[in-house]
């Protein structure tokens, strides 16, 4: 599922500070609820862009522990219904008790995102080291900047799609996928290279999503040795970064970025 979704076109009025108006047609970024399903089970439901599914069901499973493979995940079916889409998969490799329990975890806890003793211990969980690796240089962030836009369709149509990125240590850029959200963008990208049987690393992935732990996260748990993202890290992702060996690059311009971690 690799075409990109109906983007719709909305006639609307545009202000300007001297009071001016003027009619112009603008294009939404598409959003719908994904609800994803695993062994019969309904383990969540996501706001997110409907391409890409395959790849984006993939790349969640992965990122959120249910496997640790993309051959771990079998017969993805996907069906549009009036409410959204569902994504269905096949988990092997992973005990259905697990799975189950992950499930009634999820179900009980609060939408305010982390609440009580278990899920404090799921934050705090120890992330699996990163392989060792060489420093990737500033001139091939630069190089991967300077072209990411030619690979962002959606982004260009909207103005309001996050984008991540797989690069080379040269700055290439081999894939991209994109949503309206930027956790699920990088799901994207983890599924997508995990089922091209392409791993993240060497290079580094390149994220336009606010730096947060969760992203350094899911890069880590993808196999990412190096990320990149556009804007400043939060303590906690600094935290994570550090203690995982990710190498964590941020505020990434055309002029200039830090290297934090």
């Amino acid at each position: 599922m690799r075409a990109a979704p109906h983007v719709a076109t909305t006639s609307t009025t545009e202000v300007r500070p001297d009071g001016t108006r003027r009619a112009i047609t603008r294009r939404w970024v598409p959003e719908a609820p994904v609800a994803l399903e695993f062994n019969g089970l309904s383990y969540a439901v996501m706001m997110a862009s409907p391409q890409d599914l395959e790849d984006f069901a993939t790349g969640f499973a992965l990122s959120e522990g249910l496997a640790s493979s993309a051959a771990d995940i079998a017969d993805i079916a996907i069906a549009e219904v009036p409410q959204g889409w569902i994504v269905r998969a096949r988990l092997a490799g992973l005990g259905i008790d697990k799975l189950e329990d992950r499930v009634r975890r999820r179900v009980a806890e609060s939408s305010c995102g982390l609440c009580g003793i278990e899920n404090l211990a799921e934050v705090a969980r120890p992330l699996p080291p990163v392989a060792g690796h060489e420093p990737i240089e500033p001139v091939a962030i630069f190089a991967a900047l300077a072209a990411l836009r030619d690979h962002q369709p959606l982004g260009r149509e909207t103005g309001a799609a996050h984008a991540a990125a797989h690069c080379r240590a040269d700055g290439t850029i081999t894939t991209v996928r994109e949503d309206v959200g930027r956790h699920n963008a990088l799901d994207k990208l983890i599924g997508a290279k995990a089922r091209a049987g392409e791993p993240l690393a060497p290079g580094f992935v390149l994220s336009t999503a606010r730096c947060s732990y969760e992203i350094v996260e899911k890069a880590v748990r993808g196999g990412a040795t190096s990320l990149v993202c556009i804007s400043l890290p939060t303590s906690l992702a600094v935290e994570r970064a550090s203690t995982a060996g990710l190498s964590l690059w941020a505020l990434a311009r055309d002029d200039s970025v830090l290297k934090v971690a």
